[in-house]
């Protein structure tokens, strides 16, 4: 029977069939109730004194309690429910069927409902309040109301999903939509939002892009396609007008190529797409398949061995003090030679293991030069099980602009390995970030060139560093990582199970586990350098930047971490951007021993001297260990940091600051 219970009588029952929910569908649901009151009575059972237990309906009366808790909602509100009697087994039935038999809105429903009460006077700000939406998520079922009447209708039936539905809201032209929409009625090619995304967005097509290169002029127009050309167009910048008819002749040479490509290659399948990069609804559901690296032969190992000796016996010309300009200038110019020829070595496009080729495939993208070109990464329909319970992605390093260096290998790749540090202090005492790249670097491992460096492992596992076995045991950033990974809580642990450990986790309060997801993500951090070449990563000067790194607070350089590494010239170029020529004049006839000791006297700000000269030095790190965009500085060529004596004293305080 329907019975008006005071909430303060009503108690979540532990046989309820729903233990899982999601935070945000919480926050909505508490939003709606507090507009609209309870619309759907819970379904409750007589318990002990005189108490309800709620059967059906637990979200419902943990958002009328929080209601009650914040005072929106008085103690004593009365709650319409449905009383229940029956065997255990009969409530627990009752609770399966209340959660089960449900039917999410349809995309088309929930819009034109939006676009009903927006049209009776309300904003979208008022829907998003009162529903617990953001007002980007009405909008964009506002938008969708507005599509061409036929796409519309084929939303609401289910004949496109919302995802090709937004594509063709890429553009507000709906007889464009609608034109769209009949072109592709007869496509024998599976239609993807991207497909719809290029059709609805060209108009034309000029006879340079990618498709129009592919198909050929001449198969264009023999199939019947129209090219509209002005006084100085020539074949590239030329108008080709018929989208459709190019896209369905693109599709039928991009079928072929794959055909001839997975014969080639020996893969069980290989399928085209006209993007240039995989997207993520291409491969959902496919497993990815481990691959490595092409072997070297026995003669490109050698080679790839002198080349490493040679670059060191280079390298240590520019550390020799005694070496002239001209010996540095050449030097120089050798180990960009040397750099080009190491990394294209080193960079090999991995291979798939016989065994494995009977079940795996591959996509086929189309190259902005119009060319079909097999994307290196392998997938299979089944399941895959590694060695390790985790299948890799690929990491290779990107093809970037090869630079050389005036430090030594050693010295950089240290140099580099504490910047992480610097870099995962800072990302680890930031779990929110942490998350975000975490989640982005996740979702965005599927696209783009498969050849673009990693800012980070992320699957878990420590990064290694370019020099084994070494540890920067007295600089702050490491310390300080050190310190935070003894900090973190352990006591999950104990389990001896990994559910029993699971458990234990998760009952840990939200700050140890924000913790922990700082600890995980900073321990992933791949070492770079703020310079061009192998070392640079991109994305760590944009992370950088957001946490506002300032280096020389967490790294100082020394005799032995830097001075006495370097060549003398650059000591002085140092001191230099500290204390200008005088400063200079003091130490330019010192060995380099003296300068290296004096410099790290210096640049520790433990000297008597100006207090301007202090600050600029404290301030002072080499342009390679900088973030870009925190410290306001460009990254620079590896081949060494450029003078900075112009910058001024204020402009390094406000640095430093």
């Amino acid at each position: 029977m329907i019975q008006s219970i005071p909430l303060k009588k009503l108690a979540a029952s532990p046989r309820n069939v729903r233990k899982s929910s999601d935070v945000l569908a919480d926050l909505q649901l508490r939003a709606d109730i507090a507009a609209r009151g309870l619309l759907q009575n819970l379904v409750v059972r007589k318990g002990k004194r005189g108490k309800f237990e709620v059967e059906a309906g637990g979200r419902r009366l943990a958002a009328l309690q929080a209601l009650a808790e914040e005072g929106t909602l008085p103690e004593s509100h009365e709650v319409t429910c449905l009383v229940i009697e029956g065997e255990e087994s009969e409530v627990r039935e009752a609770s399966l069927a209340e959660n089960f038999q449900r039917l999410a809105m349809n995309p088309a429903d929930e819009a034109q409902a939006f676009a009903s009460i927006i049209e009776a006077g309300a904003t979208p700000e008022d829907v998003a309040r009162r529903f617990g939406l953001t007002v980007r998520f009405v909008e964009g079922r506002l938008r969708l109301a507005s599509l061409a009447p036929c796409v519309f209708e084929a939303l609401a039936e289910g004949t496109i999903t919302l995802d090709m539905a937004k594509a063709y809201g890429a553009i507000s032209d709906v007889e464009r939509q609608a034109h769209v929409y009949a072109e592709l009625q007869d496509a024998w090619y599976q239609i993807t939002p991207d497909t719809i995304r290029r059709m609805v967005l060209d108009a034309t097509v000029r006879g340079s892009d990618p498709r129009a290169v592919l198909v050929g002029r001449d198969a264009y127009l023999a199939a019947g396609g129209r090219i509209e050309r002005e006084l100085f167009d020539d074949d590239a910048s030329e108008s080709w007008i018929d989208v459709a008819l190019l896209e369905d002749l693109a599709h039928k040479a991009m079928e072929e190529a794959a055909e001839k490509t997975a014969l080639e290659y020996g893969l069980a399948w290989v399928r085209p797409t006209l993007g240039n990069y995989v997207s993520h609804d291409l491969v959902e559901g496919l497993g990815r398949l481990p691959c490595e690296p092409a072997p070297m032969t026995e003669q490109e190992a050698k080679k790839l061995g002198e080349l490493e000796a040679d670059y060191d016996r280079v390298a240590a010309v520019l550390e020799d003090e005694d070496s002239d300009e001209d010996e540095v200038a050449k030097a120089e110019q050798e180990l960009v030679v040397i750099d080009r020829a190491m990394r294209a070595l080193n960079d090999r496009p991995p291979v798939l293991a016989d065994e494995l080729k009977p079940e795996a495939g591959a996509f086929l993208v189309l190259s902005r030069n119009g060319e079909p070109t097999l994307v290196p990464q392998f997938y299979t329909e089944t399941e895959v099980i590694a060695d390790e319970g985790v299948v890799e992605a690929i990491e290779e390093n990107g093809p970037a602009n090869p630079k050389g260096s005036s430090l030594s290998q050693r010295l950089l790749d240290e140099l580099a390995m504490q910047r992480r540090d610097i870099l995962a202090i800072h990302l680890a005492n930031d779990p929110a970030l942490a998350l975000d790249f975490m989640v982005f670097t996740l979702a965005d491992a599927d696209g783009h060139e498969w050849r673009a460096k990693k800012a980070s492992t992320l699957v878990g596992s420590v990064a290694s560093g370019p020099v084994t076995g070494f540890e920067a045991k007295d600089a702050p950033a490491s310390a300080a990582l050190a310190e935070f990974a003894g900090s973190l809580d352990e006591s999950w642990r104990i389990g001896e199970s990994d559910v029993e450990r699971f458990a234990q986790f998760r009952a840990l309060s939200d700050e140890a586990r924000s913790a922990w997801l700082g600890h995980v993500i900073s321990r992933t951090l791949i070492a770079s350098l703020a310079c061009e070449g192998e070392r640079s990563v991109p994305m760590h000067e944009a992370l950088g930047s957001l946490l506002e790194i300032e280096t020389a607070h967490w790294w100082r350089p020394t005799a032995a971490n830097f001075f006495d590494r370097v060549a003398k010239a650059r000591t002085l170029e140092a001191l230099n951007a500290a204390g200008g020529p005088e400063l200079v004049s003091r130490y330019a006839a010192s060995k380099k021993a003296e300068l290296a000791s004096a410099a790290e006297r210096i640049f520790s700000g433990n000297f008597i001297g100006e207090a301007d000269i202090k600050e600029r030095a404290q301030a002072w790190v080499p342009s390679i260990m900088r973030f870009a965009g925190a410290e306001e500085v460009e990254p620079v060529d590896a081949e060494g940091d450029e003078p900075v004596s112009n910058v001024t004293a204020d402009e390094i305080a406000e640095q430093a600051a």
